[in-house]
Order: C-alpha cells, then sequence, then structure tokens
C-alpha cells in the first residue's frame, strides 16, 4: 500500500482500508466529557486541528467521520464533486478532496463537546458555528455566510 506523503493514488480497496485507520486514528475526543448523547464536532484541517473547515452534530462520529470521508469519493478521478446534488454542499467535499490531492491528507474530527438532548444539540451546533465565524475561521457550513451576516450586525 502507498504511504501518505507518497503522490501516487491508492485503489479502491487500498483506499478504504486507509480511510478505516484514519478515521480510527483521526478522530478526537476534546470535550473532557462522557460520550453521551450527541456529539458535537468539528472536520480540521490535519496541519492546524484549530483550523475547523465544518462544524457539525452526530450520535455516532466513528461512523458521521466515514461519511464523510467516503462522500468525497476520493477514488475518482480530480473533478468537482458533482454527485452532491445541492451546489452548496460541494464546498466542503471539494475541500476534503484538495487535502487527500495534497499527499493524501485527509481532515481530522475533534469532538468538542456532548449533548444529551436533541434540542439542545442543535443549538449547541450553532453555537459552535458562531464561536468559529467569531474567530474568523473559514467554515465551510451551509448556514455560515447567514450567521456569520448576523454575528456582523450584532
Amino acid at each position: 500500500m502507498t504511504v501518505p506523503g507518497a503522490m501516487a493514488r491508492l485503489d479502491r480497496a487500498q483506499l478504504s482500508r486507509y480511510l478505516k485507520r484514519h478515521v480510527r486514528g483521526q478522530l478526537f475526543d476534546d470535550s473532557g466529557s462522557e460520550p453521551k448523547g450527541t456529539a458535537i464536532y468539528g472536520l480540521c484541517d490535519p496541519r492546524d486541528l484549530r483550523l475547523v473547515r465544518y462544524v457539525g452534530q452526530t450520535r455516532a462520529p466513528a461512523r458521521r467521520f466515514w461519511q464523510h470521508l467516503n462522500t468525497a469519493r476520493l477514488w475518482l478521478p480530480d473533478e468537482p464533486p458533482w454527485w452532491i446534488s445541492s451546489p452548496k454542499l460541494r464546498p466542503l467535499y471539494e475541500w476534503i478532496r484538495e487535502l487527500y490531492r495534497d499527499e493524501l491528507r485527509l481532515p481530522s474530527m475533534v469532538i468538542c463537546t456532548w449533548v444529551e438532548s436533541p434540542a439542545g444539540a442543535r443549538l449547541a451546533e450553532r453555537g459552535r458555528i458562531c464561536e468559529c465565524l467569531q474567530q474568523a475561521l473559514p467554515l465551510l457550513n451551509v448556514e455560515s455566510e447567514r450567521l456569520g451576516r448576523q454575528i456582523l450586525l450584532v
């Protein structure tokens, strides 16, 4: 198998093994609390884990991380992610594909908090998006543009 740092493409079977190892090794829980309920997470640039590019929520972090990586369809040739039906969602997967083209890098997932109530999870996710926008992080979330304008108005 080709190792990260090499520029050769992995075939689909090699890529699947690589992604599974990556999910196990690059999913970090920085919450300091018991994993219970819904995780609020960031997909971060692996070269600087403080550089959050996407904020989400999930009850199954490893599975959701795998879904993000798999949705990027890294086995396909370099091209815009036409398979993503909503153009607003494409920037996230373009970013993941761009990282992968750069020496087979992939994002890291960092859990920042766990929320027990489903209603609280959406509020916590929005709150984390707002925190990231206040830090001028280049988020790829669909709602970041709208929330960013609201932050500027306050």
